[in-house]
């Protein structure tokens, strides 16, 4: 009995601590409750992230909503699991960055500094969970979408799903959690991603283990069908139907799985600039056409950005989650404060706002990147800024 009061103490807590850590966020309108829609399933709760003429871009106030919602649920003894979609043609684009953009031009940095504590802590809820959740990857699901569903116990993935983690050839790094999940993937899977922003289809994630299920479009309502139906807590449970109307599949030949050993060879060196004479010593080799269509994505990266997030992979297969998203903090808030370079809202600007895909990077190549420029986004941040708070402890003792 002692045992199980502390238990239930710790707990409430950790959900003191959770609610804590949003405080500053503002209160939620009705049109921000909108933007997350709930459905009420017997045993289950199924959130819809509900901006499709955005492609489910998440804001702050979806981030918080779902983080409130989330919190809400974890210890109510009445739901056994969680479910997550996006409405329309999209699971979720990634965070709002036309937002961070227009936020950052009108000198409203802490607005953007809001906008990741929020999500970056809802992703560590998520990834510390304590109930089975399904993430249903129909669609576009790039960046923080990705982040919000793939610290989750299962991820579906169809023949609609798009995965990217694009964030270089913006001006940034990969981030929402990207330097754990992309780190422990097999090889060098994880590096060629982050530093190309290249695109996988449902049936690579699944592969790659990216994704857990998939399934054909087609059949993905009776999948959510026969998940409703279900009244349980168990992941065995939930893995069962998930296997018995899911879909199985293997890459075609034309995937770059099926090139590993050239993509290993290739994305395993130290420095992007080894990588990038690798890739050059094997299209002049081979005349391989993926070898040269991987170089001309290096070349439409931010040479900073690409240097930058082939350190926070490496870094991010030696650390937890938690110590990721503390870095990536760290990082994010050097790359969006302009004192390193402006290249985050100048890839925004040339891919999103003014779409005329001729950014002008600062460093303009990677021989003016200089060591001392990397170094600076992974120090710690002043004494006059706070740190990404996450209550580690507190969830780590109860799980």
């Amino acid at each position: 009995m002692m045992m199980m009061m502390a238990m239930q103490c710790r707990r409430r807590t950790a959900t003191w601590l959770l609610h804590h850590q949003l405080s500053r966020t503002l209160s939620l309108s009705s049109v921000d409750h909108d933007y997350v829609l709930v459905e009420g399933n017997g045993y289950s709760r199924m959130s819809l992230l509900n901006r499709p003429s955005s492609l489910n871009a998440i804001n702050t106030h979806m981030a918080a909503r779902l983080h409130q919602l989330y919190t809400s649920w974890e210890h109510n003894p009445h739901i056994g699991f969680l479910m997550l979609k996006g409405t329309g043609r999209s699971f979720a684009a990634g965070g709002d960055i036309v937002a961070l953009y227009r936020f950052l031009n009108k000198g409203n940095i802490e607005a953007c500094k809001e906008f990741f504590r929020t999500i970056y802590s809802f992703i560590y809820l998520l990834g510390t969970y304590l109930k089975p959740h399904v993430a249903l990857l129909n669609g576009i699901t790039m960046g923080g979408g990705a982040g919000i569903s793939i610290p989750g116990t299962f991820r579906v993935a169809t023949d609609k799903t798009v995965f990217a983690t694009p964030e270089v050839l913006i001006g940034f790094h990969p981030d929402a959690g990207a330097s754990f999940y992309l780190s422990h993937l097999p090889g060098h899977i994880g590096e060629y991603l982050a530093l190309t922003g290249e695109k996988l289809n449902g049936v690579e994630m699944v592969a790659c283990g990216l994704a857990t299920h998939y399934s054909l479009i087609a059949r993905l309502p009776l999948i959510e069908e026969q998940l409703k139906k279900l009244v349980t807590d168990d992941p065995s449970v939930i893995e069962a139907t998930l296997e018995q109307y899911g879909d199985l599949v293997h890459p075609d030949s034309s995937s770059v799985l099926q090139r590993l050993e050239i993509l290993d060879k290739c994305f395993c060196h130290d420095t992007v600039e080894e990588i990038v004479d690798a890739l050059e010593a094997a299209a002049s080799e081979t005349k391989d056409a993926w070898c040269i269509s991987t170089l001309n994505r290096l070349k439409e990266a931010s040479p900073l950005s690409l240097k930058v997030s082939l350190r926070s992979i490496r870094e991010g297969r030696f650390q937890t989650l938690d110590q990721c998203l503390l870095r990536e903090y760290r990082m994010t808030l050097q790359g969006i404060s302009k004192h390193i370079s402006g290249d985050f809202c100048e890839g925004v600007r040339a891919r999103v706002v003014d779409k005329d895909m001729s950014p002008k990077w600062d460093p303009p190549t990677l021989e003016k990147v200089s060591q001392d420029m990397v170094d600076q986004y992974f120090l710690p941040l002043s004494e006059f800024e706070p740190d990404l708070e996450l209550p580690t402890k507190s969830r780590e003792a109860f799980l």
